[in-house]
């Protein structure tokens, strides 16, 4: 290292002394310009240059935490300078580190706790562990130090420890630290695997040398050799906790170092190795014939990666985050350069990278641990290596450890079938395929060219792997990993890990298609009768299977360009149907199911069912039952693999309704769902229902109410009104509350004298009490009453539990009668989280005069937020405009607020002028909502 020109021999030598010398590895910037050791040096020469001061180890701390700060903004910095500079960015964190930890080791040692004639026991070594140890470090990585001294610590050690403990404290450092001896480690490594591991890492930095040389020594000698296996156990079994705790590798919010294909993976992979191979670089596993250069490449592309991710996390958040949440994705995106193109944002092809990062860990995984496999390193189960069965395979094929592997790689590659096939023969035999198999795959998939693709056998292998094992999930999982099924199927190459900025959607594109297979197969299976009794009873009653399988793989293929995906993906369904063996009838249906897979999901959530025209809409766009069928089991699957939680009851009835309503339609003629006949049957239910009231009051209530009201609600509804219209007076309001457990939400009915705005209303106080509506009516009766059905569910989207229901229905009269002034008492509830912030939801209102034959319907699509839908419904009622029903669909920080209205004449919105006016007032209230609820 070179000194600066005006510092002494005497002033280097003391120096070297206190600080480590200039790593060899290049830093983010030079190392002196993050920490000028000679500077510092001479400053803490300064302070103990002065006599009797008791103040001097706050003095060392003060010149410390300046240097430290202006050193961790000087790395950072020139971190956002050059955002990929990973590597230098953590070795220049541990130097800064090694840098304060070796300074405070000096104070303690040879200024606070001077020992001129130290004994044998008054030996003292520090060291690094963990990642501290490993030389990674992110801008607020802990730092972890192991005090090691030769016997049981003695008061000189102690005070040294307590003083270098403080500095290091008072410096707002995270310190894990442990005194031990080299007894203690090799004991408690023994014990506990994850002090084996830090120990593994280990690295001196300060002290007496033959003392850490003794514990390098032993801990090889008498820990790690023969323990191999019970370190690689150890090791998978917490990575697999790991995965279970932090989900798959696909969930939309990953965490950067604990989730799945993140950087414990890999240290997890390299602690292995090194523990195994003795190799203290990754880079050494190629000679030994782990892994091969491209996939050292990928080891390290996959690393810098995730460490400059984890790097520009933690500069963002100021602490140790490590879970990429929505809002910092967008940041980080952001600080590494990504621009929106190609109709998608920035951040979605940052997400992108890194789901694709994240699923060349896994294939690095499968590699290390078959070589463990075949050094036998790695233990099977003993009973499982008794008792396995040797299964049969066909010719070309072997079994290795278990796994389905190839018998001769040169054969195998000479027919380029072979590359499905594989997959085929892992389905017949239900084993796992080898990963030296899953290598020549993937080291050879330029074979499946466009002549393979349009082969006839190709066809029939990938359509039986679909349609004819039982399993057709684990298939095009791993198919998809190694790139199979892109190279069969080229269209399908860029949803592979595409991320749909949302909170709607769970998992990446091609996970979600996947996971809407396996739906489809759980199904079939016969395992979700109970749950899915509509769905089961159409597969048993028999559909086209091959269709609905190519629909369901193709339904997203154009996601992630300019144009709706649904045409796009129609398009690209035309052209890929024919090649995967599907004659033209067939290619036809597929084209249609694609082309509108979201028209029954949007139908029955965005439109009143129990309007005839949406039914008579929808049957005329499907036109056969074959294709209400199919499109039925297309829509449940494809709800169902949103993400774990998006299926519930609410939409379960609504398909099922849609479903019976429109089957009825298409088979006995489309005036069988009139609003006449409907009436009819209701108000004849409704009779049976109130047998015991005299006949005069029956009448009454059978005649009060106009037409819409009779096909808008269930009969149970009706029975509810009927009781709370028995007798009111003018001044009173009636209130019944109800779970409605078949549609996992809570019924609301509301019945008072009608008056101009009483539906906005009626929303403010529910919004007040944190429920979120799903659903409502409102109608008006021939004296003067309004009768309002609301379905409301709790912020887990949970029906309200009966305990709650007193404190609920409280609120909600106080609020009607005027004690509660809903708008104020909106403000600190109306609020947007930070962590949706980051999503950009354009807001479009659109005005439907063929949807209903009565109303308008109003279609307001926008971010949603809790107040969102009293503003609406405030605007509409000063506007004069009469609300009959609102219909809500939620998707994620999205929502599409469906209002069927008239105007005060009981007219319908025909006229543009008073479209655009409503129009501009509802964007009014929409953005001073949001400016409110992000203020």
């Amino acid at each position: 290292m070179t000194q600066p020109r005006n510092v002494s021999e005497a002033q280097a030598s003391e120096v070297h002394a206190i600080f480590p010398a200039e790593p060899s590895a290049g830093l983010i910037r030079p190392a002196d310009e993050i920490f000028d050791r000679a500077a510092v040096t001479a400053e803490i020469e300064a302070i103990f240059a002065q006599t009797g001061d008791d103040g001097r180890r706050g003095d060392v701390v003060k010149v410390l935490a300046a240097r430290r700060k202006d050193a961790m903004a000087a790395i950072a910095d020139a971190f956002r300078d050059d955002p990929w500079a990973a590597r230098a960015m953590t070795r220049s964190y541990t130097w800064l580190t090694d840098c304060l930890v070796s300074c405070a080791y000096h104070v303690a040692t040879e200024r606070l706790h001077p020992l001129s004639t130290p004994t044998e026991a008054e030996r003292l070594s520090l060291l690094a562990v963990g990642g501290y140890g490993r030389g990674e470090m992110a801008p607020q990585s802990d730092v972890d130090l192991l005090f090691l001294t030769p016997y049981k610590i003695t008061p000189w050690a102690e005070s040294v420890i307590e003083s270098m403990l403080y500095i290091l404290w008072d410096l707002r450092l995270k310190v894990g630290h442990a005194s031990r001896t080299v007894r203690d480690c090799l004991r408690l490594g023994r014990e506990d695997f994850t002090i084996r591991t830090a120990l593994l890492e280990h690295r001196f930095l300060r002290g007496h040398v033959p003392l850490a040389e003794e514990l390098a020594e032993r801990l090889e000698e008498e820990l790690f050799k023969g323990t191999e296996r019970e370190f690689i156990d150890a090791k998978l079994e917490e990575r697999d906790n790991r995965h279970l705790k932090q989900g798959q590798r696909y969930v939309v919010e990953p965490n950067v170092k604990e989730g799945k294909g993140g950087l414990r993976d890999l240290q997890s992979l390299f602690w292995i190795a090194k523990y195994v191979y003795h190799v203290s670089d990754v880079r050494e596993l190629v000679a030994l014939e782990v892994l091969l250069e491209d996939e050292l490449e990928r080891f390290v592309s996959a690393e810098d990666f995730l460490w400059a991710v984890r790097g520009h996390l933690h500069l963002i958040a100021g602490r140790p985050s490590e879970t990429l949440s929505f809002d910092v994705q967008v940041e980080v995106a952001d600080a590494l350069g990504y621009q929106d193109r190609g109709g998608r944002r920035g951040v979605e092809h940052f997400m992108q990278d890194f789901f694709r990062h994240a699923t060349s860990v896994g294939d690095l995984t499968r590699i290390i641990l078959t070589k463990l496999e075949a050094d036998h390193a790695k233990s099977a189960p003993l009973m499982e290596r008794i008792f396995r069965r040797r299964r049969r395979v066909k010719s070309g094929y072997q079994v290795i450890h278990n796994r389905l592997a190839v018998a001769d790689d040169a054969t195998f590659l000479t027919d380029p079938l072979n590359l499905l096939r594989l997959f085929e023969e892992g389905l017949r035999t239900g084993m796992l395929i080898h990963p030296d198999a899953m290598r020549l795959v993937t080291a050879n998939l330029h074979l499946i060219d466009d002549d393979m693709r349009a082969n006839k056998e190709a066809r029939r292998i990938f359509l039986d792997l679909l349609l004819k094992h039982g399993n057709p999930e684990r298939a095009l999982r791993r198919m998809n990993e190694l790139g199979v099924l892109a190279a069969f199927i080229p269209e399908f190459e860029p949803i592979v890990a595409m991320m749909q900025f949302n909170m709607y959607h769970s998992y990446t594109v091609d996970e979600h298609t996947i996971q809407v297979i396996a739906n489809f197969t759980h199904i079939e299976k016969e395992e979700l009768q109970d749950e899915l009794p509509l769905s089961s009873e159409i597969l048993k009653t028999g559909i086209n299977r091959k269709v609905l399988m190519v629909a369901m793989l193709l339904h997203d293929i154009g996601k992630g360009r300019d144009i709706d995906h649904s045409v796009l993906g129609a398009q690209i369904a035309r052209k890929v149907a024919p090649r995967l063996g599907l004659n033209k009838s067939e290619v036809e249906t597929v084209e249609w199911l694609v082309r509108y897979h979201l028209l029954m999901s949007d139908m029955a959530q965005k439109r009143d069912i129990a309007d005839p025209r949406t039914v008579r809409d929808f049957a005329k766009a499907v036109k056969t039952v074959d294709r209400l069928n199919l499109l039925t089991v297309l829509t449940v699957c494809d709800i169902r693999g949103v993400g774990p939680d998006t299926w519930n009851n609410w939409k379960a009835v609504l398909l099922r309704a849609l479903h019976g309503q429109t089957k009825l339609a298409l088979e006995d003629g489309m005036e069988s769902i009139t609003r006449e006949n409907r009436g009819a049957k209701a108000k004849k239910t409704l009779r049976e229902e109130l047998s015991d009231w005299p006949a005069k009051d029956i009448k009454k209530e059978t005649g009060r109410h106009y037409d819409p009201y009779w096909q808008g609600l269930h009969i149970t509804a009706h029975k509810v009104f009927a009781e709370l219209l028995r007798g009111i007076p003018d001044d009173e309001i009636r209130i019944d509350l109800h779970p409605d457990d078949d549609r996992d939400a809570t019924r609301v009915c509301f019945a008072m004298a009608d008056h101009p705005g009483i539906f906005s209303r009626m929303c403010g106080a529910l919004a007040l009490v944190g429920a979120n509506i799903v659903d409502a009516r409102t109608f008006t009766s021939k004296d003067g009453f309004a009768t309002a059905a609301f379905w409301i569910q709790d912020a887990e989207g949970k029906p309200y539990e009966s305990g709650r229901l007193p404190r609920l229905r409280q609120m909600i009269e106080k609020t009607l009668k005027g004690e509660v002034v809903t708008r104020d008492a909106m403000r600190s509830r109306d609020v947007i989280k930070k962590r949706e912030r980051a999503f950009k939801v354009p807001t479009t209102i659109a005005f439907d005069n063929e949807g209903s034959e009565i109303y308008t319907i109003i279609e307001v699509d926008t971010r949603d937020r809790p107040g969102l839908l009293f503003d609406l419904t405030r605007t509409l009622a000063n506007s004069n405009v009469y609300i009959a029903s609102a219909v809500i669909a939620t998707y994620g920080e999205q929502v599409v607020d469906a209002f069927y209205v008239k105007d005060m004449f009981g007219l319908k919105f025909h006229s543009e002028s008073k479209q655009k006016t409503l129009e501009k007032r509802l964007r009014e209230a929409i953005e001073q909502g949001v400016e409110r609820a992000t203020a």
